[in-house]
C-alpha cells in the first residue's frame, strides 16, 4: 500500500529544503525565504492545532450567545452583539471568551509571543 507524506510532514520538508538552499541566496532572496519559512511555520501550527482552537471558539461563542452554530456565523452574530451594545465589558464571560481566542490565535500566528495569561 502506498502511504503518502501528510501534510504536517510536506511543509516540514519544504521548510527544511528552504532553510537549506537560503545561506546561498542573494540578500533579498534570503529575506523572502526566511519569510517563506516563517509562513510555512504558520502553516504547521494552523494543521496541528487549528481544529482544536476553533472547536473551543465555537463553543465558546455558542454560551455566550445561548445557541449552538457554526463559527462564522456566531461570530457574525457575536460582532453585531457588541457592535449595537447587545454586549459589552460587563457581559459575563466575554471578556474571558475573547482573551481565550486571541491567545489560542497567537499560539498559531505568533507563539514566541507572551502575552499576559488568561484569567
Amino acid at each position: 500500500m502506498i502511504q503518502h507524506p501528510k501534510a504536517e510532514e510536506l511543509v516540514e520538508a519544504v521548510s527544511k529544503w528552504i532553510d537549506g538552499v537560503r545561506p546561498t541566496l542573494g540578500p533579498r532572496d534570503a529575506f523572502l525565504a526566511r519569510v517563506a519559512v516563517n509562513v510555512l511555520g504558520v502553516v504547521r501550527r494552523e494543521l496541528a492545532q487549528g481544529a482544536a482552537a476553533e472547536a473551543a471558539a465555537t463553543a465558546r461563542m455558542a454560551e455566550l450567545l445561548g445557541h449552538d452554530g457554526d463559527l462564522a456565523t456566531l461570530n457574525s452574530e457575536l460582532c453585531e452583539a457588541i457592535r449595537t451594545g447587545a454586549m459589552d465589558v460587563g457581559t459575563p464571560g466575554l471578556i474571558q471568551a475573547l482573551k481565550a481566542s486571541i491567545h489560542e490565535q497567537i499560539a498559531i500566528d505568533q507563539p514566541n509571543y507572551n502575552p499576559e495569561p488568561v484569567r
